[in-house]
């Protein structure tokens, strides 16, 4: 597994689509994009919170919230842009829709990447006119500790096909190749640990930044339900 790709200032930068439920925004989320600006050649990260997710249950945060945590936890960071069309659009959120949105934007010629994580990429096989992503994007996937599971024989046969290989660059092409890659500062943590957290009236400091935990408590989001627990980690 890649750790770098060597930035060509000769070839066009990369843009990048960072979807999710953002419910909240921390910061394994927030390093991963920033890091990605480091070791590839980006200009724009769109972090997209989706509207209603596909594989999961509805966010606990509303649409609002969830995209002013995203708009606080990012002002400071010219190349991370919070985009808000999946949260203009009914129904549930087609990662493949959003590409194509953004491939109007950007049109034809430009290096667009979708960012996802290990276990994500394992269940492409099942998402919507899954075989459209690679037509319209570049897959950028990313590993993190825990999440190496053995992957399918699609999986194995799509890596075969696309994947990256030794000294290409991914902003050679528009579109359909996969590079997996390993960030220096990949670490694990959870939107759903951090509920759990704040629903069991514990402190979720330095997992996610203090104007998002700010905005938490003043809306209070994920608050206790219960007479608080003694937290546990199964």
């Amino acid at each position: 597994m890649g750790k770098y790709v060597a930035k060509d200032a000769k070839m066009p930068s990369l843009v990048l689509m960072f979807g999710g439920t953002f419910d909240p925004i921390h910061h394994g989320h927030l390093r991963s994009a920033l890091e990605l600006t480091q070791v590839l050649p980006v200009k724009k990260v769109h972090l997209v919170p989706c509207q209603l997710p596909a594989h999961r249950g509805q966010p606990s945060a509303t649409a609002a919230q969830r995209f002013a945590m995203l708009n606080l936890a990012i002002q400071h960071e010219p190349l991370l842009y919070s985009d808000d069309r999946e949260l203009k659009r009914t129904g549930p959120s087609w990662s493949v829709d959003t590409l194509e949105s953004l491939r109007q934007d950007y049109g034809e010629a430009q290096p667009l990447a979708m960012l996802l994580g290990w276990d994500a990429f394992l269940g492409l096989p099942s998402w919507s006119r899954n075989e459209r992503i690679l037509e319209l994007a570049h897959l950028i996937v990313l590993a993190r500790p825990g999440q190496m599971h053995e992957p399918a024989e699609a999986i194995l046969q799509l890596l075969e096909k696309h994947e990256l290989s030794a000294g290409e660059n991914l902003n050679a092409s528009p579109a359909g190749r996969i590079l997996r890659l390993s960030l220096p500062s990949a670490f694990e943590v959870s939107a759903t640990h951090i509920r759990r957290l704040l629903a069991n009236n514990l402190s979720a400091r330095y997992l996610l930044p203090d104007t998002v935990l700010d905005f938490i408590h003043q809306q209070k989001l994920y608050q206790p339900k219960h007479s608080p627990a003694v937290f546990s980690s199964e």
